[in-house]
């Protein structure tokens, strides 16, 4: 219970810490946030000036003005979009479930194929099958995501048109078909990574007393394989999963630019571009908050995956 309690209070002062960089962050960034409110250049009086200063906050001292913004969030108020004129909250709505979906999707990918592969090369390994298997997926990790995505659009969607070139599609179906490709795009990379943690876990399981002597006990290799190999090999595999799941809520940007989808990653690039300045803060600290959630969580249930592992410490 200690462990848990002290784990949760971890990921909340890490994102209080986030918040707090992400919002500060402004300051830093080029760009007038009065100037981009204003807009028109004919409209900067030293009056106007001074009434959206007032309206924003902005003539506060930083921690106050932080202070504004942070009781916002924690009461679902993410601002106004400088460039959209609607609230922040409303925007990223919107276009969240195109993000969720892409990584789900993806998830799917990499799990299935990338723990297939694991697998199978480990179950061969020394062998000819080994040896491709970890020649391709080394040659998968040298790929970047964008690359990836910018061969596919050619290949599969412009030269032989099996898929659209853009569009996160409407219905079930349609959003697989739309988001297939970029979702192979950002899982591409981390297959490889998953089948090598798979296949280093499960060889290591391997050669454990407690399998030979399920051999002896004569066992099927199957259910040697299946109740004492990979059952046991879960635990690094799923740590492995999650975090790359984690870090694809912030690697959605570049497949979304690519693919011309509407979600978090490509509004927050509009929204760079555009110095707007909430959507951009709302972006990041989503993203972080989405990250820090999904390896909490690894964090509170692989005990229960694996009994040798408590939360907050190892037991030997």
């Amino acid at each position: 219970m200690k462990g848990t309690l002290r784990t949760l209070l971890t990921m909340v002062i890490t994102v209080l810490i986030a918040s707090f960089i992400i919002f500060g962050a402004m300051y830093a960034a080029p760009g007038d946030p009065v100037t981009v409110l204003i807009g028109n250049p004919e409209n900067i009086t030293p009056e106007r000036i001074a009434e959206v200063k007032t309206e924003y906050h902005l003539d506060q001292p930083f921690l106050l003005q932080y202070w504004y913004w942070l009781s916002g969030v924690l009461t679902g108020d993410l601002g106004t979009s400088y460039q959209y004129h609607q609230p922040v909250s409303v925007l990223i709505t919107s276009r969240l479930g195109t993000s969720l979906s892409l990584v789900a999707i993806s998830t799917i990918i990499l799990a299935v194929v990338g723990i297939g592969l694991g697998v199978a090369s480990a179950m061969k390994r020394g062998r000819a099958l080994d040896s491709t298997i970890i020649g391709g997926t080394t040659l998968l990790a040298s790929v970047p995501s964008f690359v990836a995505g910018i061969g596919f659009v050619a290949v599969f969607s412009v030269w032989l048109g099996w898929f659209p070139v853009a569009g996160s599609g409407v219905g079930f179906l349609s959003t697989i078909h739309h988001l297939l490709l970029p979702a192979l795009a950002m899982a591409i990379g981390a297959v490889a990574i998953v089948s090598r943690v798979t296949r280093q876990s499960m060889i290591e399981q391997l050669g454990l007393d407690h399998v030979e002597a399920a051999r002896a006990y004569g066992l099927s290799e199957r259910s040697v394989i299946t109740a004492n190999v990979l059952r046991n090999s879960w635990g690094p595999i799923l740590t492995m999963v999650s975090l790359i799941v984690a870090s694809m809520i912030a690697g959605t940007v570049a497949v979304e630019t690519v693919f011309g989808l509407s979600g978090i990653g490509s509004l927050l690039v509009d929204a760079i571009n555009s110095h707007d300045f909430p959507v951009v803060q709302a972006a990041l600290l989503i993203m972080v908050v989405a990250y820090m959630a999904v390896t909490t969580l690894v964090d509170l249930i692989h005990p229960l995956i694996d009994p040798r592992v408590t939360t907050g410490r190892t037991v030997a």
